[in-house]
């Protein structure tokens, strides 16, 4: 296994990420927890949730994630080494049984932590992040920012910061991150982190594959020159990336077929590109996880590459993808779909 840092060389991670909104939904717990022990033994210390996991999110299944990875801490005895990420709830994303209103208060924020420290299991949090911004943003299908003049917003970074650095200061989390970020929400955090002596970003969650690489138009640089690398999820498309939706209907259980509320990747457009990218990855005898995968560890800006997986079959393919070099002919092949069908699941 890789391993990369985030922040200033702040943290240290697997270049593979599990993420883990399948289990409680799609993965029971047993196979979850033998799911999680494959992939330590393989490498992965790296371990992403969310307080409203699984997906799609539901009254009953939430925090199930949570619990399901904190069951496998503490029977396995697997703190120490683990890095364990989770993330706060934002009012967009309109799940209103979690907490209501949802917002990123000072109240919230320390009863989300609670919650979730509640049912890891742990004492502490090593990356707390904001699950999508407060304020109206690009949401899934759309490439750029529309303005809302009736967005009832107000900036509440600074106050965001300042309960990050009391969590911090208390021991509750060791670092802060964000997700589903603009440009201009990361620059702005990062400004006022600064101007204020408070703690700082180290990641930034948003999706990136080779079906969405907004992400390189102006949150790249970013990444790069402000040391918050990425931690790309959706790498795979929803498994469209696969190559199994290529050749008809692959059943009622595809992700892409049991969350129809993910309409983003299911765009004439979408499937054809995908279906060019998984002939080109079978033309020079790579699979088409390895070769979505291995885009997107390759990049300069991305600390992680978040992978979900059903199966132990699917969790060993996907971390092979870290052994899997893309040559320059290869890269130029894909550059050239790309232009074909410059990001078709924004």
């Amino acid at each position: 296994m890789n391993f990369k840092y985030l922040g200033r060389k702040e943290l240290r991670v697997s270049e593979i990420c599990l993420g883990t909104m399948t289990f409680g939904e799609q993965v029971e717990e047993r196979e979850s927890h033998r799911i999680m022990d494959v992939a330590w033994d393989l490498g992965v210390n790296f371990y992403d949730t969310a307080e409203m996991y699984s997906v799609p999110g539901r009254q009953e299944t939430q925090g199930r994630s949570e619990e399901i990875l904190g069951a496998w801490i503490k029977k396995r005895q697997r703190r120490a080494g683990l890095i364990l990420a989770t993330k706060i709830t934002g009012p967009s994303t309109g799940l209103s049984y979690i907490r209501n209103p949802l917002n990123f208060s000072r109240n919230q924020i320390f009863e989300a932590v609670e919650g979730s420290l509640r049912r890891l299991k742990t004492d502490y949090i090593d990356i707390y992040q904001l699950h999508w911004p407060e304020r109206k943003v690009n949401s899934f299908g759309k490439r750029g920012f529309i303005f809302d003049p009736e967005d009832p917003w107000e900036d509440n970074f600074i106050s965001i910061l300042q309960t990050m650095q009391e969590l911090k200061e208390n021991g509750k989390i060791r670092y802060f991150g964000i997700s589903n970020e603009t440009p201009w929400g990361l620059m702005h955090i990062l400004e006022l982190a600064g101007k204020h002596n408070l703690i700082r970003p180290v990641s930034i969650q948003n999706p990136y594959n080779l079906l969405n690489r907004t992400y390189e138009i102006g949150l790249a640089e970013v990444s790069i020159r402000e040391d918050v690398p990425l931690l790309a999820y959706s790498p795979m498309a929803f498994g469209l990336l696969s190559g199994k939706y290529d050749n008809g209907d692959p059943g009622a259980d595809a992700r892409l077929n049991k969350f129809s509320v993910l309409s983003r990747y299911n765009s004439p457009n979408a499937r054809e590109a995908a279906k060019r990218y998984n002939t080109l990855a079978k033309e020079y005898s790579i699979s088409p996880a390895q070769l979505s995968l291995a885009f997107v560890n390759r990049q300069v800006f991305v600390g992680s590459n978040i992978i979900g997986v059903t199966s132990e079959v699917q969790l060993r393919e996907n971390i092979s993808s870290t052994k899997v070099k893309l040559s320059a002919e290869l890269l130029k092949e894909l550059e050239s779909i790309h232009e074909l069908y410059p990001d078709p699941a924004p």
